[in-house]
């Protein structure tokens, strides 16, 4: 009798265990509500060259662009794309304004209490810009210089891992995207930018007598894309669609065309 009522317990549990399962799956229905809607929404900083910024017609268009429009349409929707302040990109990710934060975004610790990210998919260091006529040459020829540093971005986070760098400086001036910064830089209201590779990459290509890179570099990053961590079969989805653009190809082409032929750049 004792084993019977035994068996019964377990027999039960086993069915409260499977209804929870399923009721955890059907709870997430992130997925379902992209296809429903038919697009997600992207969050960048549309002044974050080559990743995402405004072309001469006004057109959001950037490696991410090209990127996040071939993902969705392996998924079979659509990506649509809103500009926001990236001092808060968790707020406007946790607060539903977007569905996703896709632009040269670093996969941090502290964003990771936030919000969830995909597997990396782009490698990326932090850097520093001067005028191509500048006597700096090194980290140490920044002391008593007046630099200038997107808000809220990862140049922040690898600055701040060089306190004896940041400490030196005369100033330290936040700008919203880094296309100001740099338009402050080659009028000489400040003596360098700390900024990613890829933005010095796309600036170069376009002014190559203004702007020149420091030998030395603050650290290298990952990129990924940031997605509400409740979010998880949508993210399962996209990391599909990414890792199979990875594998046949499609995202080096991708990469081809905003930084250069063989460009290595991706996330092995």
């Amino acid at each position: 009798m004792k084993i019977r009522y035994l068996a019964l317990a377990a027999l039960i549990a086993v069915m409260f265990s499977g209804c929870g399962r399923q009721t955890a799956t059907k709870g997430d229905t992130s997925w379902e509500k992209i296809k429903e809607k038919g697009y997600f929404v992207v969050g960048l900083d549309d002044a974050f060259p080559p990743m995402g910024f405004r072309d001469e017609k006004n057109e959001i268009v950037g490696f991410d662009i090209d990127f996040a429009r071939e993902a969705a349409k392996r998924m079979g929707v659509e990506a649509k794309f809103q500009p926001v302040v990236w001092d808060f990109i968790g707020q406007e990710l946790n607060g539903k304004k977007v569905d996703l934060i896709w632009n040269g975004c670093t996969i941090t610790e502290e964003r990771e209490k936030v919000f969830a990210f995909t597997k990396p998919y782009m490698v990326n260091k932090q850097v520093v810009v001067t005028r191509a006529n500048s006597d700096l040459k090194t980290l140490e020829d920044l002391a008593g210089k007046k630099v200038g540093i997107q808000g809220g971005s990862s140049a922040n986070i690898a600055l701040d891992k060089h306190p004896e760098v940041k400490e030196s400086l005369a100033k330290l001036s936040e700008y919203s995207d880094n296309a100001k910064a740099l338009t402050d830089l080659e009028l000489g209201r400040l003596e360098a930018v700390v900024v990613d590779v890829c933005v010095f990459g796309h600036y170069r290509m376009l002014k190559p007598d203004v702007f020149r890179m420091l030998d030395q570099d603050l650290g290298s990053e990952d990129f990924g894309v940031g997605i509400r961590k409740s979010d998880k079969s949508f993210k399962a989805e996209l990391q599909k669609a990414i890792d199979s653009m990875m594998k046949d190809g499609t995202a080096q082409k991708i990469a081809d065309k905003w930084f250069g032929k063989g460009a290595d750049v991706l996330a092995k």
